[in-house]
């Protein structure tokens, strides 16, 4: 329905302008001494917290819904919140913040050619030009044409979150009976124990020393950005984007969520001054450009919302 599709695209750009203010926020954190482990960590948990309510609520009296699900939730938690999540912020705490966000954003593209080499169908000829274009538009408002000295090992950090961002947009697209709410809300609580089980292992460094960091001019405690990224790009966006997906579906929601990495340029000419050149300008152009051609090439019947009192009494036989 066009009403849907208008929803979900409003939607999908709330979603956007509230994740992209995770990268951010947290990086002076990170270099005021946090480990991006104890960062992911925090921030996971306090957002399952915030979401177990809302989750629980959209789900109560089909408690069924949640057990025939679980494949989709344990998927869409340690690949589309645990992986995700974390990689990025371990690409961020070694690259710009910018350049992280687009090496993670080439999950559609991955999408795409995971698409086609499992069904051996082509995609449409304006969802690969749509690709080529908003791909090539966001070089441009990165300026990567430029003389940028990157980490390799950010960049394969960069390249892992790319996976996990393709298993989010994978797993929350499918029709479901699970509320899009109750997905993000069971989702960050398997994405937080991911987390910690590998951080009580060994393998993700924690350091979380009682410091001040530099936030918007001012100097706050440690506790402010963490709330923040907690709530603002998780809590809140994980639950909006779910719905966006499951109304869009996952190519098309996952194109347009590359307006994030717009709205990051926007919000640091916003806050800090600096201004777009402009390179970056004939680069948000593209990017438009590019998710109305990927809107055009997946021009499709919306994924249907399961029924819920067929569903329910399918999960009897």
């Amino acid at each position: 329905m066009p009403q849907n599709r208008s929803v979900g695209i409003v939607a999908g750009l709330v979603a956007a302008v509230a994740f992209a203010t995770s990268g951010p926020v947290v990086k002076p954190l990170l270099v005021a001494g946090w480990s991006p482990g104890s960062a992911i960590l925090v921030r996971l948990s306090v957002a399952a917290l915030l979401l177990a309510g809302p989750a629980a609520w959209a789900v109560r009296g089909r408690w069924h819904v949640v057990r025939d699900e679980w494949r989709s939730i344990l998927g869409f938690g340690v690949l589309g919140v645990a992986t995700a999540s974390t990689m990025y912020y371990l690409a961020v705490d070694r690259l710009p913040v910018a350049v992280a966000l687009l090496i993670e954003y080439t999950g559609p593209l991955l999408l795409v050619a995971w698409r086609w080499a499992r069904d051996r169908q082509a995609p449409t000829r304006a969802t690969l030009v749509g690709a080529a274009l908003a791909t090539g538009g966001l070089v441009f408002v990165l300026d990567l044409t430029g003389s940028l000295e990157l980490d390799p090992v950010g960049l394969v950090f960069a390249l892992v979150s790319a996976i996990g961002n393709a298993g989010y947009f994978a797993f929350t697209g499918r029709p479901s009976a699970l509320p899009p709410i109750s997905l993000a809300g069971a989702g960050m609580a398997v994405g937080a124990l991911t987390v910690a089980v590998v951080a009580a292992v060994g393998i993700l460094p924690l350091a979380a020393p009682d410091v001040r960091v530099d936030l918007l001019g001012s100097q706050v405690h440690w506790v402010v950005p963490l709330l923040v990224v907690a709530t603002v790009p998780t809590a809140f966006a994980y639950g909006v984007s779910a719905l966006s997906v499951r109304l869009l579906g996952e190519r098309l929601a996952s194109f347009l969520a590359l307006s994030e990495v717009l709205v990051a340029v926007l919000l640091a000419w916003a806050l800090v001054g600096e201004a777009p050149l402009p390179v970056q300008a004939v680069g948000m152009v593209l990017v438009v450009a590019g998710i109305a051609l990927v809107r055009r090439g997946t021009a499709q019947p919306l994924p249907e919302v399961v029924d819920q009192p067929r569903a329910m009494a399918d999960s009897r036989i």
